[in-house]
């Protein structure tokens, strides 16, 4: 029995983990990288592994860092069982969907660029495409509800745990048997914060020997939820008074469905103006709300409570979806709005053309409510740049700025450590965060041997 670290290793993004036990390869997660370590040769490169020999690959949840490079895992000979829940499922479709025609536009666009300037040049070929993306969809198969064991193979089971990251997010628990050897292995995946809105607090963690855990926040805590929620509507009130816009950069899963449960809650409470004009610009966003609608089985007490008083959690009566490019392209001439897109790091969407045509503006704020990775333009503005480039323009940064890490879907150092207390584990592989996170959460760890592996390191278990 062993495991190889194939992404996330001290690095936030790019979740790839394969354990071998008895003849079988089992793969936990596939994620592409995003910011510094987002380039196409770090993607295309060997995944340090023959994808043809992995039997099984467990995917944890949807977001692309998690999932991201399936369609290329397909591509290169993956032919086993792709297993998660039901949520995670149909929200893969729709991010590695999403991420093909990306993918296709990039290589369309540099393609062009090239040609236009009479350049000798190698085509530039997509790191996969909507065929790939739809072929990888075949190999999917839905586990099991919460705690509930499944028989991979003989002397392998899987059992998810309700990680309450995002929509269908799971811990992953194996249970290894190999020559008379047994081992309980735990990911975690991402682990949610306690106390958020639509999706219930993570599951108590099962007692295993070895936890492979994130670390994103493992240096901080998060600023209450409560106080988090009165800052964004105090910026909201302000803005719009002035006749600003308020920029989210929102990731399409659960940031952008969680903060609009919370501008409903507002305006219901009074705390936001009733004529209050919302715009939800993100195709992608979009269509996650309505398979959020359809998995009202992962909501939580709070949410079901709304549902049964005959409320919509997921609206508002000043909500726009704009869908289309014109829809979106129009709201430049808007004044004294909300408008959210995607990404969540600005590293690509409709965001990037509000940042354009709003970000130099006083009048203007800009509120950012989750993670950004080294690299990224989001990064870049929450450090302090005054001026930024957007589609090739420079950009001056005069919109008031805002960071608002109460809202974030990852777990803080204090949550961590309760979680990681809770599995008892005596050997602990600590990924998914930047070196100094790290560093900090391994020192606070207690009766447990730290690893904190590097990129392709494997280990016996």
């Amino acid at each position: 029995m062993q495991i190889a670290f194939h992404g996330a290793a001290r690095n936030v993004t790019g979740s790839c983990h394969l354990i071998e036990c008895s003849g079988r390869r089992i793969l936990l997660d596939c994620g592409l990288y995003q910011g510094m370590n987002g380039s196409a040769a770090n993607q295309a490169e060997h995944f340090g592994f023959d994808p043809a020999a992995v039997d099984f690959l467990i995917l944890s949840h949807a977001h692309l860092d998690h999932c991201g490079r399936i369609p290329l895992l397909v591509k290169n000979g993956f032919r086993g069982r792709i297993l998660c829940s039901s949520a995670t499922r149909e929200l893969a479709k729709l991010v590695m969907l999403d991420s093909a025609h990306i993918q296709e536009e990039d290589a369309r666009y540099q393609n062009y660029k090239a040609n236009k300037h009479k350049k000798r040049f190698t085509a530039v070929e997509p790191l996969y495409t909507t065929v790939d993306a739809l072929a990888a969809l075949d190999f999917f198969m839905d586990l099991p509800r919460w705690e509930q064991p499944y028989e991979l193979a003989p002397g392998l089971s899987v059992t998810l745990y309700d990680a309450g990251h995002i929509l269908g997010s799971a811990c992953i628990l194996l249970d290894l048997e190999e020559n008379g050897e047994r081992r309980r292995v735990l990911f975690s995946g991402d682990l949610g914060s306690d106390g958020r809105a639509i999706l219930p607090n993570p599951a108590r963690p099962p007692r295993v020997d070895t936890v492979i855990m994130e670390s994103t926040y493992g240096d901080r805590e998060h600023k209450d939820l409560q106080s988090s929620v009165a800052e964004l509507y105090g910026v909201i009130n302000e803005t719009i008074a002035g006749q600003g816009n308020v920029l989210i950069p929102s990731f399409a899963l659960e940031r952008s469905q969680e903060i609009i449960y919370y501008l409903r809650e507002g305006m219901e409470q009074g705390r936001l103006p009733a004529g209050l004009r919302v715009y939800l610009d993100s195709p992608m966003a979009i269509s996650a709300t309505e398979i959020f609608r359809r998995h009202q089985e992962c909501f939580d007490e709070e949410t079901w409570k709304v549902l049964m008083s005959g409320r919509d959690p997921l609206s508002l009566p000043g909500l726009v979806f704009t869908k289309g490019n014109a829809d979106s392209m129009a709201l430049k001439n808007v004044e004294g709005a909300v408008i959210m897109a995607g990404s969540g790091m600005a590293t690509g969407g409709r965001i990037l053309h509000h940042l354009r045509n709003h970000l130099w503006k006083k009048t203007s704020a800009l509120v950012f409510v989750g993670f950004a990775a080294k690299g990224t333009l989001a990064r870049a503005i929450i450090d302090g740049a005054d001026e930024v480039r957007v589609f090739q323009e420079q950009i001056a940064v005069n919109a008031s700025v805002h960071t608002i890490n109460g809202f974030s879907a990852h777990a803080d150092q204090k949550e961590l450590l309760a979680w990681h207390r809770e599995s008892g584990a005596k050997r602990t592989f600590l990924v998914h965060g930047e070196e100094k996170a790290m560093q900090s959460f391994a020192g606070l760890l207690q009766d447990t041997q730290v690893v904190m592996p590097e990129l392709h390191e494997s280990y016996p278990l």
